[in-house]
């Protein structure tokens, strides 16, 4: 008996295990991408709470680059988001260089608005 056969219709290859002859079947390769905070925490909501989207998104080899495209915006919305806070409360490096405590304290509370913005509008949506 042969251990590998392939159909001349499909091209489809079989490999005999257990006296069955289950098709070789794989899904494509897909780019690797960094993984950034944005991308692991959207990939959580997403396994959790829309798991026909993920495994949808999965099973169609879209979903690192999904994941990548949305880390992506998040980080430019997160950064776009710092800057314009920064200026619009007056956070220089004026006042970087006068009062450091105040200017980490200033920044930390702008950085953590941001980060709320960008779960509420991207990552947890």
């Amino acid at each position: 008996m042969n251990r590998q056969i392939i159909d001349e219709e499909t091209g489809i290859g079989y490999t005999l295990q257990d006296n069955y002859y289950l098709p070789d079947l794989a899904l494509p390769a897909e780019e690797e991408q960094h993984i950034g905070i944005w991308e692991q925490r959207h990939r959580r909501y997403l396994k959790e709470h829309h798991r026909i989207l993920y495994y949808n998104l999965l099973t169609a080899c879209k979903l690192n680059s999904y994941l990548a495209d949305v880390d992506r915006q998040a980080e430019e919305l997160f950064f776009r988001l710092v800057k314009q806070m920064a200026e619009c409360e007056g956070v220089t490096e004026a006042l970087k260089a006068q009062n450091q405590m105040a200017w980490v304290q200033a920044m930390n509370n702008i950085r953590n608005r941001a980060a709320e913005v960008v779960y509420n509008d991207l990552i947890y949506n």
